[in-house]
């Protein structure tokens, strides 16, 4: 003990001046010994404890039983192609949150989040393009019913939709200044979003116009998703 004591005494006194006072309580994200290991290794951070990545997961979507990708902080885009065994960081192009996530097939996928923020990726997440969503206000869903209609739903009653892919979106009166946190398209026509304060929106003409529903709750819902017929709310 007093040899491991010596050790770290010494190790200590060669860090740099700044370097000596880091509180090395465990972390969980990075091994806290790694700023001795860094100092005479001059390695680069590196990822300890959850692997891939340590950053907040906010969306998560599956294509098949095996084939899915998460979103979250910062960008942050996992996928798995076994059944989330394991996961593999792909590339972003930007550090903005991502929120939402919607797949029409195994390479065709769209992500949304803070900011305005849409990406679109035609090769399975391996790389991905912006698009513009002609907002600043926070995307935190979005649904697409083929490789070309798709919808997304923001803050203060945002909705924007698209007939080409992404390359052009359209915002979409929605009758609400309430945040919309989730939407769910069957159809072209066909869809549901939902919000702040139990809010339920439905439309069955591409969004022309969208009808409050009443949803019995004053809380809000973070969720939809539509099979066929019935309704799954999450809350």
């Amino acid at each position: 003990m007093k040899r491991s004591l010596r050790f770290f005494q010494v190790a200590r006194a060669a860090l740099p001046l700044s370097l000596r006072f880091l509180h090395l309580a465990p972390c969980p994200l990075l091994f806290s010994l790694c700023v001795i290991e860094a100092s005479f290794a001059q390695t680069r951070w590196v990822w300890q404890n959850p692997l891939p990545q340590g950053n907040t997961l906010y969306g998560v979507k599956f294509v098949d039983a095996n084939i899915g990708m998460a979103v979250g902080e910062l960008g942050t885009i996992i996928r798995t192609t076994d059944g989330g065994t394991n996961w593999t960081v792909q590339t972003c192009v930007i550090d903005q949150d991502l929120l939402g996530l919607s797949f029409v097939d195994a390479n065709t996928a769209t992500a949304v989040g803070a900011n305005g923020a849409i990406l679109r990726s035609n090769d399975g997440g391996m790389s991905w393009s912006s698009q513009t969503s002609g907002t600043a206000r926070t995307l935190r869903s979005v649904s697409f019913v083929d490789a070309n209609v798709g919808y997304a739903v923001g803050d203060i009653g945002t909705i924007l939709r698209t007939t080409n892919g992404g390359a052009n979106w359209t915002s979409q009166p929605s009758g609400t200044t309430r945040d919309l946190y989730g939407v769910s398209f069957t159809h072209a026509d066909t869809g549901t979003a939902v919000g702040a304060n139990g809010t339920i929106l439905r439309t069955t003409n591409g969004g022309m116009t969208w009808i409050l529903q009443t949803s019995g709750t004053i809380f809000s819902l973070r969720a939809v998703f539509f099979l066929s017929m019935p309704i799954l709310l999450q809350q």
